[in-house]
């Protein structure tokens, strides 16, 4: 009973994770990256699009990225999206394809970022434990139901917290490694 609360915990501890990556993946740093843009939302027939579904996303340069669309009408809903994002890029369109070249960061910037990435892994942080608060509710009604004991249910506290805290260092890892990518020259 107490294993599958805690194998239920960590699948979603670990959403929690994946859920950061993919956060901190669009965080801009001093190379460009595909992911910078493939979640941009752009309009294509009516519809809002992610681009890496409108348009394949490459990296020719260190800071540069190619966009070419598999649909050459797409270009200028594709552009529009770009100029309207907060990204603070601005599209070269040759007819064909989007290039877009990353500026060097400041270090004003670049400490906005780190603020950034910081916030994101407290919010990491605070799911990971409304997760640990779910799952001590649970192991609490097994024992107010008489369906465990005394010793089983400070067992798998300490089970909980283990797994609490293993997660909370997993996440300040990933944040740290974000942290030396953004501020990196």
């Amino acid at each position: 009973m107490i294993s599958d609360v805690l194998k239920e915990t960590r699948e979603r501890m670990n959403h929690s994770v994946l859920s950061l990556k993919d956060d901190l993946a669009v965080i801009r740093t001093g190379r460009a990256s595909p992911a910078l843009v493939e979640k941009l939302s752009v309009e294509y027939y009516g519809q809002p699009t992610p681009l890496i579904q409108l348009a394949s996303i490459s990296v020719p340069e260190p800071r540069q990225l190619l966009i070419k669309p598999f649909d050459p009408g797409s270009l200028k809903e594709i552009e529009r999206a770009i100029q309207s994002s907060d990204l603070g890029l601005t599209p070269n369109n040759d007819g064909k394809m989007i290039r877009l070249t990353l500026p060097q960061l400041t270090e004003e910037r670049r400490k906005e970022l780190v603020k950034v990435v910081h916030a994101r892994v407290e919010e990491a942080h605070v799911a990971v434990r409304n997760i640990r608060r779910d799952a001590l509710k649970d192991i609490r009604e097994f024992k107010d139901e008489k369906l465990i004991g005394e010793d089983d249910e400070k067992r798998g506290e300490d089970e909980l917290q283990k797994l609490t805290d293993e997660f909370i260092k997993h996440l300040d890892g990933i944040g740290a490694a974000k942290e030396k990518d953004v501020m990196e020259v």
